[in-house]
């Protein structure tokens, strides 16, 4: 087995854990949510032994009764279920995805030369210095009296991660830079799991089990950490799918785009979160499909067409062909001839006229218009030779 076959299945691996895991945490964060805005008064009964709010529900043919303690309950019970596992197995899964193919795969994937000519040491120095420092610059924050107004914390929150965008696009490659983004995030989200909720929950645990009353301090850090989780959730999701829509990380103002994506998804999840309140404001879905609507004509090229050069030399089929088998098919091709990708990347395939002319479209997008392809323009495609192949596409 070569090198490449063991990484793609290595990636695949982590890849798919990654998923798993984060489906867990993410359904796991969305119950409690939804649980804590749904209770309902307690009935006497269980007012008198101290409890907050409860519910009925039914699921998968079964009758449910859950209910919430004010702080804690009087004695602690026989078995109590935690849920930390699916927060650390989903960061440890994507650090070790980041790791493979942005550390390991830094020529291919991390480093953009043509912005800064970035050792591979160097590189890998700023992306872990990023997540770490991110995350004690939020967590300082989040202790510090800003937190007081949830708001001015977003605010300042949201122009950090401004800022951080657009110096991570300043030196990585710009699919990495909205990568980087959403494993600060992540690290972000992770760690207030691991450094701020569960440690709350042990401090409750030991309280009541040394018969003391409980500090309400912890449940107020851990809930704050918890609805940070919660709105953050949707943009996380989204940046670990935002290398499939370069119109995004490659745009000029990408870190402008990056904060319109993140502020349309939580407000979005806000809606949710009203509506377990039995709170329903569609407006909020309206609104947030609009300001989306409105983000993709800002972003969309204001002439399709303008890379098709009237005053670049034509060029024929024959020429066409041998342009796209230049830049093209040493990685979409039946038979591929680079190093890293060594199965045609989307099943594209461009050996014939006949394939150039089926994904033409899919050319003229990812080629002419956003220079996404090729692939960290690795073959030096030129801006000339784009629009040539351009205006022989739209001539077709």
């Amino acid at each position: 087995m070569t090198m490449p076959y063991v990484l793609d299945w290595l990636n695949l691996l982590l890849r798919w854990g990654h998923l798993i895991t984060g489906i867990a945490w993410i359904g796991a964060s969305f119950y409690f949510i939804w649980l804590d805005n749904s209770l309902e008064e307690p009935s006497e009964e269980n007012g008198q032994k101290g409890i907050a709010g409860q519910l009925n529900s039914i699921h998968g043919g079964g009758f449910y009764e859950v209910a919430k303690y004010k702080l804690a309950p009087p004695t602690m019970p026989k078995t109590l279920h935690w849920f930390k596992w699916e927060a650390y197995s989903t960061w440890v899964t994507g650090f070790f995805l980041l790791v493979l193919m942005y550390y390991v795969g830094a020529r291919t994937y991390l480093i953009d030369p043509t912005k800064y000519a970035l050792e591979i040491w160097q590189g890998v120095l700023l992306s872990i210095t990023t997540l770490a420092f991110g995350w004690f610059i939020y967590d300082a924050l989040c202790k510090s009296p800003l937190a007081k107004n949830g708001w001015l914390l977003a605010g300042v929150l949201l122009i950090l991660i401004a800022l951080t965008a657009w110096g991570l696009g300043e030196v990585f490659s710009d699919r990495a830079a909205y990568l980087h983004v959403g494993a600060l995030i992540g690290t972000c989200m992770a760690a207030n799991v691991l450094m701020v909720i569960i440690p709350g929950q042990k401090a409750l645990v030991a309280a009541v089990e040394a018969g003391q009353a409980p500090d309400p301090k912890y449940a107020k850090a851990s809930k704050l950490r918890s609805i940070h989780n919660n709105y953050l959730a949707l943009p996380v999701l989204f940046l670990m799918i935002s290398n499939h829509y370069p119109m995004t990380y490659g745009h000029s103002n990408a870190w402008a785009i990056l904060l319109a994506i993140i502020v349309i998804g939580a407000w979005s999840r806000h809606f949710f979160n009203l509506r377990h309140k039995g709170i329903v404001r569609p407006g909020i879905l309206i609104s947030a499909f609009v300001a989306f609507a409105l983000l993709a004509w800002w972003i969309a090229p204001r002439h399709p067409h303008s890379l098709v050069d009237k005053a670049a030399p034509e060029i024929n089929d024959a020429q066409a062909l041998a342009l796209v088998q230049r830049h093209c098919t040493a990685c979409h091709s039946a038979h591929p001839s680079d190093g890293i990708f060594t199965i045609a990347p989307a099943g594209v395939l461009l050996d014939s006229l006949e394939q150039i002319h089926q994904w033409a479209g899919r050319i003229q997008a990812r080629t002419v218009v956003s220079k996404d392809m090729p692939f960290m323009n690795k073959t030096g495609m030129t801006d000339e030779e784009r629009a040539q192949l351009g205006a022989w596409l739209s001539a077709q």
